[in-house]
């Protein structure tokens, strides 16, 4: 690293996490909160996207208590908190579930995926759960 890199502080990157899982089942959903706040933490410009069945994740009112897993949906609200507010989601996936974005529990930005291809493509890295 030269001087006026140090200088300058911690270079910024893009990150999107690409969210496809079901909230419960794996443990892909809660990974993927974990490490987005973990990347929040340091500063970095952080995005998420929901995807597929990933879309379940910001769904309003889960009840987990039938399965025994402790409800982790409500930590989507803390985002903010951690200036993550770059969230969005695939219409496409909305519509073949019969969601719209008055079921989800956080504002997100709707989405085609040309719209979600066209964002992907500005990123440093992106990481797929």
């Amino acid at each position: 690293m030269s001087e006026q890199q140090a200088a300058s502080g911690p270079t910024v990157k893009k990150f999107m996490f690409v969210n496809r899982k079901a909230p419960y089942g794996t443990i892909y959903a809660l990974e993927s909160l974990e490490v987005v706040l973990i990347t929040a933490t340091f500063d970095q410009d952080v995005s998420l996207v929901f995807i597929d069945d990933g879309v379940y994740e910001l769904v309003k009112g889960q009840q987990t208590k039938g399965i025994g897993i402790k409800n982790f949906s409500p930590s989507y609200r803390a985002l903010e908190g951690y200036d993550v507010e770059k969230l969005y989601v695939d219409q496409a996936s909305l519509d073949q579930r019969g969601l719209t974005e008055g079921d989800l529990l956080v504002p997100v930005e709707v989405l085609d995926a040309q719209q979600i291809g066209e964002l992907m493509a500005q990123q440093d890295v992106i990481l797929s759960f």
